[in-house]
């Protein structure tokens, strides 16, 4: 039957990030009420392994629905093994005690497109400008200003003298933990950070 298939597409994804969250520091705080569901497990996981995730995306992501991912996240989230905090108009998840304040906020901007976009361009070319930016991203120079101004709000870019990415060291290290879940433009800085890396003292 057709439901087959979507079904068994569920189970392997949920078992691939179970597997993750079987290991994880998360797992201690799973639930006692142990069903056949690999759920709890595959949150577990995918939050350790795609920190700053919202909540649409980590239920699409692992095939679950509104009300069971609702469930389980509010679980976790009592269990104090995860943390939450409120993003514009999304709701982020994070392994609990393991990111400061601002780590928070720049997983927050390296999950959206264009601001990882302009972060990871800078990184690797700290002389381009706004209109460098906007080409080499395939945006309008008023989307870049945009998002320029809320990465420098956030303390992730300086604009007094063209743009500059803030704390690059952090922001690196990131990005390169997390390349996997960034994509390819991630993974390829991920390749570089050898040569990008540099620690000011």
């Amino acid at each position: 039957m057709p439901d087959e298939g979507v079904d068994e597409s569920k189970r392997s994804t949920l078992r691939r990030f179970a597997a993750v969250g079987a290991v994880s520091p998360l797992a201690r705080f799973q639930s006692d009420d142990r069903s056949d569901s690999d759920a709890p497990d595959a949150i577990a996981g995918y939050v350790a392994a795609t920190p700053g995730a919202h909540f649409s995306k980590l239920r699409d992501d692992l095939k679950l629905g509104t009300g069971e991912a609702q469930h389980h996240l509010r679980r976790l989230v009592r269990a104090g093994a995860v943390e939450t905090r409120k993003d514009g108009d999304y709701r982020r998840y994070f392994p609990a005690d393991q990111f400061s304040e601002f780590e928070q906020v720049a997983l927050g901007y390296l999950r959206r497109e264009t601001p990882r976009g302009m972060l990871i361009a800078l990184l690797r070319d700290p002389t381009l400008t706004a209109g460098g930016l906007a080409e080499q991203l395939d945006v309008s120079a008023p989307t870049v200003s945009k998002y320029a101004s809320e990465l420098e709000a956030a303390d992730l870019l300086s604009r007094a003298d063209g743009y500059a990415v803030e704390h690059p060291e952090t922001v690196t290290l990131l990005l390169v933990r997390y390349a996997d879940s960034f994509g390819p433009a991630a993974t390829q800085l991920a390749a570089e950070a050898d040569q990008l890396l540099t620690y000011d003292r």
